[in-house]
């Protein structure tokens, strides 16, 4: 850790989704970065298991379950780590679901469901945040969003409007909350590595893979390097921004 981080070392954050993909690789980066982190999903065995690998490596981790379309579950979730803590200074909102359907076919319930986990629970995470990072006079919120929420994409009409939803709310958070030393900014993936491009049939990836600048998937890990930066102080003077990190997509 260098020397102008090291004021970083007892900071706590939430990363939700955080017991695979995304979200494990951001936790595992900023306990790497010498914060306590916080790891949140809705099955115990996979952030259990997360956090001990952070453990492991000689990091601080706290393993937390929470329904995040259940708005109570969040609000004690939040209460729950200032209770052990005594402290919240990093949000990343990163949970999120699918229920990818054309618009003509899609049911109102997979609309809303995938509203309340991907845009709901992240206000209403960052709305819980709020109150002790102006405490202590400096915060980060890290909205995880989506190209889609930029670009759209057809049979995801749902997910697209809830990630383009998260691009406003956070612009919205930034300017009611940056006198308080809150930054507020969205990490918009593209294409990248996980268990669900996995299971895609190869020639689609090949396909959208030869349609990018850069010619290759993102790794979870890159995208962990700019939550990491944008949780630091070196990002102080940024916030409203959307950062894609997506190998040229968007270009």
């Amino acid at each position: 850790m260098s020397a102008e981080d090291s004021s970083n070392e007892q900071r706590v954050a939430i990363v939700t989704g955080a017991s695979r993909g995304l979200g494990r690789a951001i936790a595992n980066r900023l306990a790497a970065d010498g914060h306590t982190v916080v790891l949140v999903a809705r099955s115990a065995s996979g952030i259990e298991a997360a956090a001990e690998e952070i453990t492991a490596a000689g990091g601080t981790a706290d393993a937390c379950t929470c329904d995040l379309a259940d708005d109570a579950a969040v609000d004690a979730m939040v209460d729950g780590v200032m209770e052990r803590h005594g402290r919240l200074d990093i949000l990343v909102n990163n949970a999120g679901i699918t229920r990818d359907g054309l618009m003509l076919r899609m049911s109102d319930e997979d609309f809303d469901l995938v509203w309340a986990t991907n845009l709901r629970a992240a206000f209403r995470l960052c709305r819980a945040a709020a109150r002790p990072m102006m405490r202590g006079r400096w915060g980060r919120m890290i909205n995880i969003g989506s190209v889609v929420g930029v670009m759209g994409n057809p049979g995801q009409v749902n997910y697209a409007a809830a990630k383009a939803g998260l691009i406003g709310m956070t612009k919205s958070i930034c300017k009611e909350l940056g006198g308080k030393g809150i930054t507020a900014n969205v990490v918009a993936p593209g294409f990248v590595q996980t268990d669900m491009t996995d299971a895609l049939p190869e020639q689609l990836v090949k396909e959208a893979v030869g349609r990018l600048p850069l010619r290759r998937l993102g790794q979870p890990e890159e995208i962990a390097d700019a939550v990491s930066f944008l949780a630091s102080d070196r990002a102080g003077y940024i916030t409203g921004h959307v950062l894609a990190v997506d190998g040229g997509m968007l270009s």
